[in-house]
């Protein structure tokens, strides 16, 4: 993976700047914070530390991501509502019982604050949390400040299905498309600004932005420490090929959990790995290489509970990165769903429903069981691409680096 090897451009997050530059948001007021692990000073401090520490507001309530406010639960498994263990306040769940803060939580709160690391990908559960919390600070009328963090795989490109209207999930809230080279304060921006909130209701919603980010920059060019959004993401690699490795998931192929490098290794136990690579060749998968390897999936406490394959001998496909600048996540795991289909027929099997909620439309699957050629299919979205392109300009924050979707390859 090409990465710089001096880090030129520091990057304060919005944690920052809300303590040195934007105290009076918060002060002398009675906060919540939607935070986790990942809700940190640049200097490594919790934000929930920083703010106790300091006095400056009085922290009433915590609200938890997927995997928790310590970051440790295993991909989806539902977390229970608890107690701080020093300060005694409640550390409510919204991913358990609830996915959206209730009246009653929000009751005895000024402002919710909100400190998440994203990861760049529509169905990241992430960005569906903030939108649901954002969504009842509206309706509670309680001012939301969100401290904006940079996208890991930059701020550049958008690309994938916009979901359908059919299709809304909590992997798949709001009506974009996969990528959206957007950071987490620009799609609040979006999301309050074009009414996409429940009834068209829009926010007090004050964001707090970044200090030296650019479109341009990976997160290892940013200064800032990597810190694992969540246990299945451990590096930044992961990341850049997550929104297109993600879609097996949904297919009878092992999307690699259970293993170190989730999401870098694909495979199945009936898995044709070199067959399926000279296939996959043929198909633009700019950024990336292919190498056979054979995996055995196994549980990994707090990380992987019941892989896919768990214990077989799996026939794998590691996906190496050759240039990260060229890499089009979306459109590498659409040519790989397509070799694999094409040379596994029977045995690659798309999950109806779960596929289509992770990619956004059913067309893509019905498409690639009938061997459509993944840079036409791609095509499909093209206008719908443009459309966003041209939405997603008007609330951007950063950079004068103008963004570009992918470049559709002419087909015949």
């Amino acid at each position: 993976m090409q990465a710089s090897s001096i880090t030129t451009k520091i990057v304060r997050p919005g944690a920052d700047r809300l303590l040195e530059d934007a105290p009076e948001l918060i002060r002398g007021k009675r906060i919540g914070i939607l935070t986790n692990h990942t809700g940190r000073l640049s200097d490594g401090r919790p934000l929930l530390d920083a703010i106790v520490e300091s006095g400056l507001a009085k922290v009433a309530a915590l609200f938890g991501p997927e995997h928790g406010v310590s970051g440790e639960a295993p991909d989806g498994s539902a977390v229970d509502h608890g107690l701080h263990p020093s300060l005694g306040i409640p550390v409510y769940s919204l991913y358990g019982k609830t996915h959206k803060p209730s009246p009653e939580m929000l009751a005895d709160i000024d402002v919710l604050v909100c400190d998440i690391q994203d990861v760049g990908a529509r169905f990241y559960t992430y960005i569906s949390t903030i939108a649901l919390a954002l969504e009842a600070a509206a309706e509670q009328e309680k001012l939301f400040v969100l401290l904006d963090r940079p996208n890991p795989i930059r701020g550049l490109h958008w690309d994938g299905p916009v979901r359908g209207t059919q299709l809304r999930s909590f992997v798949g809230w709001m009506p974009m498309p996969v990528t959206q080279g957007m950071t987490i304060g620009e799609l609040a921006r979006l999301w309050n600004e074009e009414k996409w909130l429940a009834s068209g209701i829009t926010a007090r919603l004050e964001i707090v932005p970044m200090d030296g980010w650019k479109r341009g920059m990976w997160y290892d060019e940013t200064g800032l420490p990597w810190i694992a959004p969540s246990p299945n993401i451990p590096r930044l690699s992961t990341a850049v090929v997550y929104p297109g490795i993600c879609f097996f998931e949904a297919t009878s192929v092992s999307e690699g959990r259970g293993t170190e490098t989730p999401f870098e290794l694909i495979g199945a136990p009936w898995l044709d790995s070199e067959g399926v690579i000279r296939d996959v060749r043929s198909f633009d998968t700019s950024g990336v290489d292919f190498v056979p390897e054979e995996f055995i999936p196994g549980e990994i406490p707090g990380v992987a509970s019941r892989p896919k394959h768990e214990g077989e001998r799996c026939r794998g496909i590691r996906i190496k990165i050759t240039d990260r600048d060229a890499v089009q996540p979306v459109r590498l795991g659409l040519a790989l769903l397509a070799a694999i289909k094409r040379s596994h027929p029977k045995e690659m099997v798309l999950r109806h429903r779960r596929f289509d909620i992770l990619i956004g439309t059913s067309d893509v699957r019905k498409s690639l069981e009938n061997n459509v050629d993944p840079e036409k299919i791609s095509a499909t979205w093209e206008a719908d691409l443009k459309e966003f392109g041209r939405l997603r300009s008007k609330y951007l924050l950063y950079g004068l680096t103008k963004g570009t979707r992918i470049r559709q390859k002419k087909t015949d």
